[in-house]
């Protein structure tokens, strides 16, 4: 599947013609209309039903359409932003991110990051700590935000926070109508571990810290993503544990509860490579520090 026929299907949409899409797109019909087959053909679906001399789009068209839409108009924003960039006119930071460090200050420190220089074009990627420092070195982001502390000679790390670790259990578990609980009480319990892959990961920090602590947990369930690990602590295969800001994702039928484990924690860091010394990402990292303190501070 080539874009310029994804982009000829968007024309014959638009008109419901290939006299008219032809015209519009300075061809012959015959061509055209033997491309937009090759595409059906790809798909395995008729985008278009034929009518006579009229044509109209079918359901697997209307989807094609509607999803195809959204990857031109990202296309098209991306190749603006890379005219602006080649022009001098904007300059691109891109900013890798671990998706459990949205629910405390790091939205807040985006958005500043975003309004700090008009002629700055902020790229934003989720990806696990590790990708980050790939990433890094590879010159396609100029800063990660992570969790897992791992070591780079090319890297430089700077821990924002230490965040407290809280356990997640059902709303109806005994343990539910606790304010504490002490490693002895989740020992026992069914252990749902995020994420399953890739690793290293946070999943790996959890069982070091219980390892510190002479433990092995019961690992009843692994997935790869935060919110899944919550949603089967609610069904009552398990409890986990989760970053202190997660408690920012209200749901009635779990339970958030304090962990008496000073050393439970998970760190928020920031990660550049050492090489880096452009005056932008200095900004960026005052700012980040800022945001921090001011965040945990009130």
């Amino acid at each position: 599947m080539e874009l310029r026929q994804i982009r000829y299907f968007q024309c014959v949409a638009a008109e419901l013609s290939f006299t008219k899409a032809a015209t519009r797109l300075h061809m012959a019909q015959p061509p055209l209309s033997r491309q937009i087959r090759q595409l059906e053909i790809e798909l395995g679906a008729d985008l278009f039903e034929r009518l006579g001399r009229s044509i109209r789009l079918t359901d697997a068209g209307r989807f094609f359409l509607d999803q195809t839409t959204q990857i031109t108009k990202r296309l098209d924003d991306i190749t603006m932003a890379t005219k602006r960039i080649a022009e001098n006119q904007k300059k691109w930071f891109g900013i890798g991110f671990v998706p459990s460090t949205l629910y405390g200050f790091v939205p807040a420190f985006i958005r500043q990051t975003m309004a700090l220089d008009e002629q700055a074009e902020i790229g934003l990627l989720e990806m696990t700590t590790l990708q980050q420092f790939d990433a890094l070195k590879a010159g396609h982001i100029d800063l990660g935000i992570g969790r897992i502390l791992l070591d780079d000679p090319q890297i430089e790390r700077l821990v924002l926070i230490e965040e407290a670790l809280v356990v997640v259990v059902p709303k109806t578990h005994a343990l539910a109508a606790r304010t504490e609980l002490r490693l002895e009480d989740i020992l026992p319990e069914p252990f749902i571990l995020y994420p399953s892959k890739p690793r290293p990961s946070y999943a790996d920090h959890v069982l070091q810290l219980f390892e510190r602590h002479g433990h092995t947990i019961n690992i009843a369930l692994e997935t790869n993503e935060l919110q899944t690990a919550v949603g089967l602590v609610a069904v009552g295969l398990g409890i986990t544990l989760v970053p202190s800001s997660v408690h920012r994702l209200h749901r009635e039928d779990i339970a958030y509860i304090r962990l008496a484990a000073p050393t439970f924690t998970s760190p928020i860091m920031m990660s550049w490579l050492k090489s880096n010394e452009t005056p932008f990402l200095k900004q960026v990292i005052n700012l980040a520090k800022a945001s921090a303190l001011e965040h945990y501070a009130s």
